[in-house]
């Protein structure tokens, strides 16, 4: 039978045997359950005299690992010895063995009759090509199990990450049959199977102790997967949420929905999806067990014809960052929160401005440059033309300006345009594409020349939370509005779409301030 509780392993991929029971005792310390010994990892390594003092008064039950390089680990020597260093962790009581399926039979028959009945053996298969289909991995999955593994482990690679829903159906299918199996799929897309292991009931996931000690593509920390998605508190029962995006791995999402979950008791994890192709995405993960979504760069404009039903706001706007599935039919309902996230924090930006009513916004009748013409383009673009703002959009491509400016009412230019636009002082600016994002934290949509003539300047992008935008526009004497005020925003209205409770303001500001 697999555990009640998905177990949390630690890899050791340290150099020396010192380091190595070094990391068994950090491992232990941050609540692990298990720790992974990778031998083949070892720079020098004595069998006999190096495996019986790692083993000795271990803090930690261990997984004896000696990995080589055809299944993508470090040891380069011959099987027969290789195999007998596993035979001697066999007999010195680790608690588990891995040795990989194509030569576990001749593993198995070197250690017949000798495996004591609490040592488990894992026979492990890891691809790093792709993920095989659902009746190929339960193919292999039965073979594994035929050949006596106590456990199954089986780890393939995300080229899509609806590659990872396999490796759920068969984790599932496996729990169907009481096969203890672990599941996990490699790289960036793949990282969702590394948390939600305890909803679908795999027997162990890995984080790694610190970055950099990551013992396969793709793996997150013991930390993050402790602290920040809570692997304890997940269960069959628990809803997910999440962020679609590409890139999504600055997102301070999960940091903030997750914290926010647990503050009010909400029973729910948020995850990043690393997403290539939405509707197919959609399409993949279509139980009722995912439960929303949030929608960022490229995605927002596709959301709207993914989703079976779009709210008025967001279907003027031409963009959702927020998916619900809903309970009764598990249609998907479009929202955009983007929209009042962004422009209440432009107007609170404005000196002087401190009154929350629409009808008195301090946008109206000032000239509003839009930057981008993709989703967060149309939301804010919509969002000042409401209050009524005069918007210009100004885009790379004037095509795309042009077609934004038709749809509000508003004028087109070009960015290079743009750089000798100043029919009036104190206008506001609003950046809604990427650029400045990090890692290309030098770049800026626009010339620290041109920015004089704006009072206001907004950047959408968040990560660094201070962009070389908004230094130079502060240096320019403009009042200046993080996209982490939107962010803010526009998450709590996120929040409350997902659970039908009020948003913790404070402790989402909080939150947000503390990790930037």
């Amino acid at each position: 039978m697999a555990p009640s509780k998905t177990l949390f392993c630690v890899p050791s991929v340290a150099k020396t045997p010192d380091e190595m029971a070094g990391d068994m005792a950090a491992a232990a310390s941050i609540g692990a359950d298990v720790v992974e010994l990778r031998l083949d990892c070892l720079s020098s390594f004595q069998p006999r005299s190096d495996l019986e003092r790692l083993l000795t008064n271990r803090p930690l039950p261990a997984i004896v690992t000696y990995r080589p390089k055809w299944e993508g680990g470090e040891y380069d020597g011959d099987d027969e010895t290789r195999l007998e260093v596993l035979l001697l962790a066999v007999q010195l009581g680790s608690d588990y063995v891995d040795v990989e399926f194509k030569v576990a039979e001749k593993f198995l028959n070197l250690i017949s009759g000798k495996k004591p009945e609490n040592v488990k053996l894992i026979i492990s298969s890891h691809n790093y090509e792709m993920t095989p289909s659902v009746e190929e991995l339960g193919n292999l999955a039965a073979s594994i199990q035929s050949l006596g593994a106590d456990i199954v482990k089986i780890v393939t690679t995300a080229n899509d990450i609806s590659d990872v829903s396999r490796m759920f159906q068969l984790i599932v299918h496996s729990q169907e049959k009481q096969v203890p199996i672990i599941g996990l799929v490699m790289k960036e897309r793949g990282i969702i199977s590394r948390v939600l292991c305890p909803k679908f009931g795999g027997y162990l996931t890995f984080g790694a102790l610190n970055k950099g000690k990551e013992s396969a593509p793709g793996q997150i920390t013991g930390s993050e997967l402790l602290n920040v998605y809570r692997i304890r508190e997940i269960g069959p029962d628990t809803k997910v949420f999440g962020i679609i995006g590409k890139p999504v791995g600055h997102s301070k999402s999960p940091n903030l929905h997750n914290e926010a979950f647990r503050s009010v008791g909400f029973n729910a994890v948020y995850v990043p999806y690393l997403v290539d192709d939405l509707s197919s995405f959609l399409n993949t993960y279509s139980s009722p067990d995912f439960a929303g979504f949030s929608c960022t760069i490229p995605h927002k404009e596709a959301a709207v014809t993914c989703c079976d039903e779009v709210d008025p706001i967001a279907k003027a706007i031409g963009a959702v960052n927020t998916i619900i599935r809903r309970p009764s039919d598990g249609k998907l309902i479009g929202y955009n929160t983007d929209y009042v996230g962004a422009i209440s924090a432009i107007e609170d930006g404005i000196a002087g401005y401190r009154v929350k009513d629409a009808a008195v916004s301090p946008l109206a009748g000032r000239l509003f440059v839009v930057i981008g013409a993709g989703g967060a383009g149309k939301a804010l673009a919509y969002g000042a033309k409401a209050k009524g703002a005069k918007v210009i959009i100004a885009n790379r491509t004037y095509e795309r300006a042009k077609e934004l400016a038709n749809l509000i009412g508003g004028h087109a230019l070009t960015l290079a345009e743009l750089e000798n636009y100043h029919p009036e002082e104190g206008m506001i600016l609003a950046n809604t594409t990427s650029i400045g994002m990090h890692p290309n934290v030098n770049d800026t949509p626009l010339s620290k020349q041109a920015l004089k003539h704006y009072a206001v300047v907004f950047d959408a992008v968040y990560t660094p939370k201070v962009t070389r935008l908004l230094r130079e526009a502060g240096e320019s004497g403009a009042n200046v509005v993080s996209g982490l005020e939107m962010f803010i925003r526009q998450a709590m209205g996120q929040f409350e779409l997902f659970t039908g409770l009020t948003a913790p303001e404070s402790l989402m500001r909080d939150i947000v301030m503390r990790s930037t």
